[in-house]
């Protein structure tokens, strides 16, 4: 099994990246979000593997960070959700966005993706709520498992519906909110967190 990839980018194609590593070409399949990301032709890169092994096959599925691959690894978990689903839903939101979404049940965000109807994103949602805490819980899970569309904290909850009123959805504000809190702490005060909300959100 191949848990990571080292090498230098050869070329992109529509779904996939060709990494070539030490004269080796492999060609590993990415969300569309993650190919923006990636280097460009020539540079080097670092991916996160994951490997699936069929009768007639072998695939691999390359992610920028651990919490990427632990999100496609929970996606898979789901009935009715491949690898094609999965890194749809990985191209129309993030880590963060993700578990925003999940963490306040937000099944029309998890539907934007190709191939995700009404009953899979609500699957998707109820089946992962209790699970989707990424290795180390830091950024958005730690602050969502703290409660943030819950009891606390009570400033982060203040950004949150300050945002929402500016017109943000909810999965998007909640992402913005808890990269603030992990930027700024969790006793910064809802002013602060709005605006370093607002910077998060224009990137």
């Amino acid at each position: 099994m191949i848990g990571k990839l080292k090498g230098i980018i050869d070329s992109q194609g529509e779904d996939y990246v060709i990494l070539d590593v030490q004269g080796v070409g492999y060609i590993v399949h990415c969300s569309g979000r993650m190919l923006q990301k990636l280097p460009r032709p020539g540079e080097a890169a670092t991916l996160a593997i994951e490997t699936q092994m069929r009768e007639d096959s072998i695939k691999l599925f390359g992610f920028i960070s651990e919490t990427d691959r632990h999100w496609f690894r929970l996606l898979l978990t789901v009935q009715g959700v491949g690898a094609k689903v999965a890194l749809a839903i990985q191209t129309v939101l993030d880590a963060a966005e993700l578990a925003a979404a999940i963490g306040c049940q937000d099944k029309a965000a998890i539907s934007r993706a190709p191939g995700v109807g009404p009953k899979l994103a609500a699957r998707i949602v109820s089946e992962l709520k209790d699970k989707a805490a990424p290795p180390g819980t830091s950024g958005m899970a730690g602050v969502w498992l703290a409660g943030l569309d819950g009891g606390k904290p009570a400033a982060a909850q203040d950004a949150l519906s300050a945002l929402v009123n500016l017109g943000y959805g909810r999965s998007q504000a909640m992402a913005a909110v808890a990269d603030s809190v992990a930027a700024l702490g969790e006793d910064a005060p809802a002013s602060e967190l709005i605006r370093q909300g607002l910077k998060e959100l224009a990137r």
